[in-house]
This record gives structure tokens, sequence and C-alpha cells, in this order.
């Protein structure tokens, strides 16, 4: 049964005697998070179309893609290691400092990706900087979680949990519609000699500046006497990781593996069909990349969706179907991208929609295992072990396994992973996820 609202007198505070709303935290944690996604997008997509041609030159372009891929997936390994850096920097210094350092770090090798001479100027010294600044972006990222979805999450009302926490994932499709339209707009209107020498570090340069308005607009919101008590009250405060596994290495076992076939799928609607396009096909990227924003679209919708279903029918349930969803979509989503331009947008179209009704919910379902006042490490832990496993190496798999063993090997891969969240959802439900 669902809970009443919850009466104003048990909102948090401002220290004016307004009340703290969920609608409030909620701004803050879309703005942080579209900045986020958008530096993901602009390097997953430069990953295909730039950083083979100017950093792997001296391969074939599938081996060069490859290995921009393995590049991409630096990110991921050094996340958990960013976590656990500045989760020690926010014990001990605040919200304040741990922000405005990790964004510093993040702008910075954003900043500098976009200033890599290629590999025909300076050889494999142009290779090793593209690794660290990538390294350099996954560490900071770490430090990038603010504690706000978890807050979001406890000051919801009940009765709207879903809708709420759905919040921080609408941060994806905004973040990949403006990275696609950008790209599309420089593609259509420079030579393709001018792209890949300058016009390609435009969208790098776009990066940092979001992130500089993206940190005070967070800033605001979480460094103020309202927030800061907010976070106390909830006894939000960051722990160790040592005491997170100790006390809840269950949870976060099943936190890692839940969201396993919304990952994969956000990589193979994302990453992957566009280094596929790009390689196996004649198709403009120009065209493909407007296809990508307008897939984007359905999947924000498909986002709010998510909310709506997961108040009437409970989390486990609607990650569950949309699980057997995935599996389904798997089997069929080869034949439609390896077939012409109308099954490749149906590809997207679909996937997106399925993509934003699971990964809508993915990450708040789990958050409520834990207790509040484990809450702000544990849920930060599940955030980054489950990109690891399921969305940091998809497109090197994916686009491994389908150039030397077709279309349908890749959709075996996303299978994989919608059987991994069903075994995983399985456990949560011993853990008692509603």
């Amino acid at each position: 049964m669902c809970a009443a609202t919850p009466s104003p007198s048990n909102l948090p505070r401002e220290a004016d005697g307004h009340d703290v709303r969920p609608s409030d935290i909620a701004v803050g944690v879309i703005i942080g998070r579209s900045s986020e996604f958008f530096d993901f997008f602009v390097f997953a997509i430069a990953s295909v179309i730039v950083f083979p041609q100017r950093y792997f030159s001296f391969a074939d372009p599938l081996t060069a893609t490859l290995w921009s891929f393995a590049v991409f997936a630096l990110a991921f390994l050094a996340r958990p290691l960013g976590t656990a850096f500045f989760t020690v920097i926010d014990r001990n210094y605040g919200k304040n400092t741990k922000l405005t350092l990790s964004l510093l770090i993040l702008g910075t090798a954003t900043v500098g990706m976009g200033l890599i001479p290629s590999y025909d100027q300076i050889g494999a010294a142009s290779i090793a900087v593209l690794c660290l600044l990538r390294i350099a972006q996954g560490f900071a990222l770490g430090g990038a979680w603010d504690g706000l979805p978890a807050l979001l999450n406890m000051n919801a009302p009940e009765n709207r949990r879903g809708l709420y926490v759905m919040a921080p994932q609408l941060g994806a499709p905004v973040g990949l519609i403006v990275a696609s339209l950008l790209f599309a707009y420089l593609l259509a209107n420079m030579s393709q000699a001018d792209f890949l020498n300058w016009g390609w570090r435009y969208p790098f340069f776009v990066a940092f500046a979001i992130n500089v308005v993206a940190l005070f607009a967070r800033l605001r919101i979480v460094v103020t006497p309202e927030y800061s008590q907010a976070f106390e009250d909830h006894e939000l405060e960051p722990t160790s990781f040592r005491a997170a596994f100790a006390n809840d290495g269950r949870t976060i076992l099943a936190g890692a593996f839940v969201p396993l076939a919304s990952f994969a799928l956000f990589h193979m609607v994302t990453v992957f069909p566009l280094s596929w396009i790009y390689l196996y096909t004649n198709e403009t990227l120009t065209s493909f990349l407007l296809i990508e924003a307008l897939a984007a679209a359905f999947g924000f919708v498909a986002i709010i969706l998510s909310g709506v279903i997961a108040d009437r029918i409970g989390h486990r349930k609607l990650l569950l179907r949309c699980a057997v969803a995935i599996a389904i979509f798997s089997l069929v989503a080869p034949l439609l991208l390896g077939s012409n331009q109308f099954g490749e947008a149906i590809y997207m179209i679909v996937g997106f929609i399925i993509l934003g009704l699971s990964f809508g919910q993915s990450s708040g379902a789990v958050a409520s295992l834990f207790e509040a006042r484990r809450r702000y490490t544990g849920s930060a832990i599940v955030s980054d072990l489950a990109w690891l496993f399921g969305a940091g190496f998809a497109p090197l798999a994916a686009l491994a396994l389908s150039s030397w063993l077709g279309l349908p090997a890749a959709g075996l891969y996303l299978l994989s992973g919608a059987l991994c969240t069903m075994a995983a959802l399985w456990f949560a439900r011993q853990l008692r996820l509603r």
C-alpha cells in the first residue's frame, strides 16, 4: 500500500521557514546529469567518427574503432577509484570542495582532449595523452556524485516516488540530443578535412562551458544551509568504502546487476549502432545522428512514463517486464539494424522506448534498499559498478562480436544482460525490493 503524501511539516525546511520541495531538488539533478551525459556522448561520438582516424590511423577502420572503444572503457575503470578518493574529500572538506575539484578536473580533461595533436604529428604520445585524459574524466565523474538523487528519493511523496526518482535519468536523452545535433550540424556544414582538422574540437569546448554552468547550478543547491540540514536530517553522509561493503555487500551486488540489461541496451542504441553504420553502410553520419536525436526524444518521454507506471505497479515489476522486453528485442534487433534505413529507425525508436522505461527506474529502485544513513555512499558505489559491468565494455564487445560473428552475436550479448538482470531482480526480491 502506498503511504499518504507527507505533510509539509515532514519536509526539510529552508532557513527562512519555507519547505525544500522535491521539485527543486529535481531541477538540480537534471541540470547536473545533463552536463555529465553531454560530456559522455561527446566522447562517445568522437570515439567513432574522429579518434580512429586521428589517433589510430596506423590501423584499419575496424581495428582503429576497437582501439578507440578500449580507450572509451578506461573511464569506467577509473570511476570507482574516483568515488573512493572524493568520498574522503567529502568527509573531510565537504561537498563544496568535492564538487568544485571534481568538475574542475572533468572540465580540464575534456578541454584537453580537444587540444591533443594527431598520431601523425606526435606519434604514440597522442594515444598516451588521450588515455590519461580519459582516465581523468572517469576519475572526476566519481566525484561528481552530489547525493541529490538519494535526497530526492527520500523527500518524494510515497505515491509519486517513481515519478521523482526518474528525474536524474532524463539527463541521458538530453545530453545525447544536444551532442548528436551539435555533431550533425558540424558535419553538415564543414568539409570532412576541416571537421577532422579542427571542427571536431568545438563540442569538447562546449562541454567545458556547460560544466561550468552546471557546477554553479549544483553548488547553489548542495551547499546552502537548508540542503546541508536536509542531508543531516536524513543522515545522508558519506561513509568509507570498507563500511559500505561490510554493511551492504549483498545490496551493492544486487544493485550492480539489476540495471545490467538497461545499461547494455543503453550502448546498443547509442554508441554501437553509430559505429556499425559508419563502418558497414554508405549512409551519411549526419542523417543517422538526426535519427539518434529523434529516437532519444522518444526515450525522454518513455523515462517520464516509467515513473507513472512504477507508481502503479512497483519498481521491480516494471524492471522485470522491461528485462523480458529487452530479451525479445535482442533477438529482433539484429534483423532491423541489418536491413535498411527504415529498419534502423525502427530499431532506434523501439530500443529507446524500452530503454527509457527500464533506465528510468533502474537506479531509484535499488537506492531504496539502503538504510538512510548508508544510502549516500552505497548509491554512488552501485552506480559506478553498474556502469562498469553493464556499459563500460559494451561498445567494444558488441562491435567485436558483430564484426567477427555477425549482428546476431551482438543480440546474444544483449540477451545475456537481460538474463543477468532477471537473476539480480530475483535476488533483490529477497532484499525486499518493492
